[in-house]
C-alpha cells in the first residue's frame, strides 16, 4: 500500500514539473516577441554594440535607421533648424564630404529654373539660400537620397521640407504650394517631394533652396552649378573658409538692428501756424542747417501746415 502511494506521489510531482517547464517556455517566447515590438519604437541607435552572445544583431535590425546619427544628437521633427555647431571648433584642415555614396541615386537638380536671388546680403537681411524661379504647381525634386525630417508650414518658409542626408548635410525646400512627403519617409534623388508655390514670406512663386551642415548654412553655389544643373564635384571640402560669410552676416544684422532703433527713436515735428525753421531748431536744440540736411530742404523753403520735419 505504501509503495503504491509513493509511486502515485512521484508521478504527480513529475506532471507538475513538466507543466511548469512548458509555461516557462511559453512566457519566454512571448517576452522575446514583445521585445522585438518595443524595439521598433526606439528612434535610433547611436552605435550598434554586439554583446557576448551575439544577440544585439536581431534587435538592431528592427530599429529605424536615421542618416548621420553619429553627427546629430537628436532627430528633431518639430524645429526647422537644428542647433548650429561652433565654427571655431573646426580645424584648419579641410573636411571632405562625399556628396553621394556609391549605389545611391546621385544628384538631381531640384528644379530647372533661373536663379533670381543668390546666397548673401539682401535688403538688409542675409539670404541663406538660393531662389529658383518657377510657377506654382511645378514639381520640386529631392536633390539627394535621404530621410524627411521636416514637412510642415511655417510663417517665414511657408510650406517647407527638410531632408537629412548621410553625409551630415540637410537640404531645405521652401515656399511650396503642396507637400507630398511625410516625416520619416525615405526619399531618393529625383523624387517629387512637393509643388512649387508662393507660401510664407515670399514675393512671387519660387523655390527657396538651402544647404546646411549641422545647422550652419552653406552657399549652395559652392556645391552646385545652377547654370548646368549639376554638381561641381562629387566631394565638397568643408573648412573654416566655408563660413567666412558669417562675420559679414553678423555685421549686416547689427547694422540693421541699429538702423531700426534709430528709426524707432526718430522725432518728427508737425508744422503748425507760425512755425519757422529757426524756431523749430531752437525748440529741439539743433540748428537750421541740420534740419535742412535731414529733410532735404533749404533755409528759404516755405513750410506747409501739417508738414513733417525730421528732427
Amino acid at each position: 500500500m505504501k509503495r503504491t502511494f509513493s509511486i502515485l506521489l512521484l508521478f504527480t510531482l513529475l506532471r507538475i514539473a513538466l507543466a511548469a517547464n512548458t509555461d516557462y517556455h511559453f512566457i519566454s517566447t512571448v517576452y522575446s516577441q514583445d521585445t522585438s515590438i518595443v524595439a521598433d519604437t526606439i528612434p535610433f541607435v547611436m552605435e550598434d554594440e554586439e554583446d557576448e552572445e551575439g544577440e544585439m544583431d536581431a534587435v538592431s535590425d528592427s530599429l529605424v535607421y536615421l542618416p548621420s546619427s553619429d553627427l546629430y544628437s537628436s532627430w528633431d521633427t518639430a524645429h526647422i533648424h537644428t542647433p548650429k555647431f561652433d565654427i571655431a571648433s573646426l580645424k584648419d584642415d579641410e573636411k571632405e564630404l562625399l556628396l553621394f555614396a556609391e549605389g545611391s541615386c546621385g544628384y538631381y537638380h531640384p528644379f530647372n529654373g533661373k536663379v533670381t536671388s543668390a546666397f548673401g546680403p539682401r535688403r538688409k537681411r542675409y539670404h541663406y539660400g538660393v531662389d529658383i524661379d518657377l510657377e506654382t504647381g511645378d514639381g520640386v525634386s529631392a536633390a539627394f537620397d535621404g530621410k524627411v525630417r521636416i514637412a510642415k508650414k511655417s510663417k517665414s518658409y511657408g510650406n517647407v521640407i527638410v531632408i537629412r542626408h548621410n553625409n551630415g548635410l540637410e537640404t531645405y525646400y521652401a515656399h511650396l504650394s503642396k507637400i507630398s512627403v511625410e516625416i520619416g519617409q525615405d526619399v531618393f534623388a529625383g523624387d517629387i517631394i512637393g509643388l512649387g508655390g508662393n507660401t510664407g514670406r515670399s514675393r512671387g512663386s519660387h523655390l527657396h533652396f538651402e544647404v546646411r551642415y549641422l545647422g550652419q548654412p552653406i552657399d549652395p553655389s559652392e556645391i552646385i552649378s545652377f547654370d548646368n544643373q549639376q554638381l561641381l564635384s562629387e566631394t565638397y571640402c568643408l573648412s573654416k573658409k566655408t563660413f567666412d560669410y558669417v562675420a559679414a552676416a553678423k555685421k549686416a544684422a547689427a547694422k540693421n538692428i541699429a538702423s531700426s532703433k534709430n528709426k524707432k527713436g526718430a522725432r518728427v515735428h508737425v508744422v503748425r501756424k507760425g512755425d519757422t525753421l529757426s524756431a523749430i531748431a531752437r525748440k529741439y536744440g539743433t540748428t537750421t542747417k541740420v534740419l535742412c540736411k535731414k529733410n532735404g530742404i533749404k533755409s528759404t523753403s516755405i513750410l506747409r501746415l501739417g508738414q513733417k520735419i525730421k528732427i
